[in-house]
């Protein structure tokens, strides 16, 4: 489900269920939608949409430093924190990312932990984990 408005988009959530098919998109979320499909079908890297995600000024902070982390590659907590100013600040950072609204829009999925493990994910580790394969793919290493 997308949920926005003319002031843009605000909100992305999924389920594990069946969802029936919405009678009509409203028009303002139409091309969402049609950017959500170019990605999951791998023909496009980032997105050209207004968001209007809802949040403190921190966690609005931490949601635009996302939007800066390419696609196909990751940074952790910590260097996140850095890029911030502030390299105390891993858990509040931590805390915004699972409390951003546009998860797949807003790429928290691109942020893992120091180890290099997944940690935390709004949309769950298993979709976390699908979508960084999504974007880089492991390739088959020939055997012989």
């Amino acid at each position: 489900m997308v949920k926005g408005d003319a002031f843009g988009l605000c909100a992305i959530k999924v389920g594990d269920g069946n969802i029936p098919d919405p009678v009509s998109v409203p028009a303002v979320l139409t091309e969402t939608l049609t950017q959500l499909r170019a990605y999951f079908e791998g023909s496009r890297q980032s997105f050209d949409l207004v968001l209007n995600p809802v949040g403190t000024p921190f966690q609005k902070r931490v949601w635009q430093a996302l939007l800066d982390i390419p696609y196909g590659e990751t940074v952790s907590y910590k260097e996140l924190s850095l890029r911030l100013g502030d390299k105390k600040a891993i858990r509040a950072v931590a805390a915004a990312c699972a409390r951003n609204p546009l998860w797949i829009i807003i790429p928290c999925h691109r942020v893992i932990g120091t180890d290099g493990s997944l940690t935390g994910y709004a949309g769950g580790l298993h979709r976390k984990k699908w979508l960084l394969e999504l974007e880089n793919p492991s390739r088959q290493q020939v055997l012989f």
